[in-house]
């Protein structure tokens, strides 16, 4: 039904189609054809609807290119193989079936649209289709410490981050511990996902997710305040393509870097990145909220926390707001 409604907008070649016209070719309701526009609108269509005119099509998500991205990468491992959906619950799901199927390190699930895409603590990942990088990439670091996992984080914000200012040229920064954001706004977020069997690390999956082309009315009036894109933020469209092309060229770079020497100079980047670190900020803990002045990262990633008493605190995990 959504493709035949589609079909008939592009027969319109950019002209008003009434409700009355497309109800009665369709042979639904009225109210059935808004119902349609609107789980339309949801997938990345951009409609514009006028009273007594009906509806136009202004825009449709476009395909992430396939053919042109792999031509053009520069990896020797990340991306190599690909899963490419137009539709998935999330990518991390098909990341591990991938596992299952004996996947090698550097895999990449990506699609169009999740309809389950999942943040930290299970919040909901705003992912409209055709409109971001809503990806998954495979890491086997089997050689690694459990206790140092949540450096792989850390890591990855770097090889993000770089990748975001070298194509955009935006002030992106990384806020503790997953989230990218620029001009105070969140644009990306990461998601690690470890398997853990007999106390051993077996892989893990990053999860990443970039809102690259979203326009305002892409968003939930409630994300408006705190979220924003990269087109919006640079004035300009970004190429996808170009995009995910840098981020897995920094990340096997950055990871070669880090499995060769350690965690020291990924923090030193991280550091240089980060918007976190200097300022006064708040967080709610299992102890309850606390305060203080974040000073530091450790060598496992955490973040040291100066308190209004002289004593220090340390953050594993958790959320953190700015003062």
């Amino acid at each position: 039904m959504s493709e035949r409604l589609i079909e008939l907008f592009e027969q319109s070649d950019g002209g008003f189609v009434s409700g009355e016209h497309l109800s009665g070719v369709m042979g639904i309701s009225r109210t059935a054809i808004w119902k349609q526009i609107e789980r339309l609108k949801q997938q990345g269509y951009l409609f514009e609807a006028v009273p007594r005119k009906g509806y136009r099509l202004l825009s449709a998500p476009e395909k992430f290119p396939i053919a042109e991205f792999l031509s053009a990468l520069q990896t020797e491992r990340f991306g190599r193989q690909i899963k490419y959906s137009e539709e998935v619950e999330s990518t991390q799901l098909v990341i591990q079936q991938l596992v299952q199927a004996g996947a090698e390190e550097g895999a990449l699930a990506l699609a169009e649209l999740q309809t389950a895409g999942r943040g930290r603590l299970g919040r909901v990942w705003h992912s409209p289709k055709g409109k971001g990088l809503w990806f998954s990439v495979l890491l086997k670091p089997e050689w690694l410490n459990l206790a140092d996992t949540p450096q792989l984080t850390l890591l990855t914000a770097v090889a993000v981050c770089r990748a975001i200012r070298a194509v955009t040229s935006l002030d992106v920064g990384i806020k503790w511990p997953n989230d990218l954001l620029v001009g105070g706004k969140k644009i990306g977020g990461i998601l690690l996902e470890a398997s853990v069997e007999n106390g051993s690390l077996r892989h893990v999956i990053a999860g990443i997710g970039i809102s690259v082309n979203l326009a305002p009315e892409d968003y939930p009036a409630e994300l408006l305040e705190k979220a924003t894109s990269l087109s919006i933020a640079a004035g300009t469209k970004i190429d996808r393509a170009a995009l995910l092309n840098r981020i897995l060229t920094e990340l096997e770079q950055v990871y070669a870097l880090y499995r060769t020497e350690g965690f020291a100079p990924v923090k030193l980047l991280w550091e240089a990145l980060t918007v976190s670190l200097g300022r006064r900020i708040s967080s709610t803990t299992a102890q309850g909220p606390i305060e203080g002045f974040a000073e530091r990262i450790d060598d496992h990633g955490a973040l040291s926390l100066r308190m209004d008493d002289g004593s220090v605190r340390i953050l594993y995990s958790g959320d953190i707001d700015f003062r």
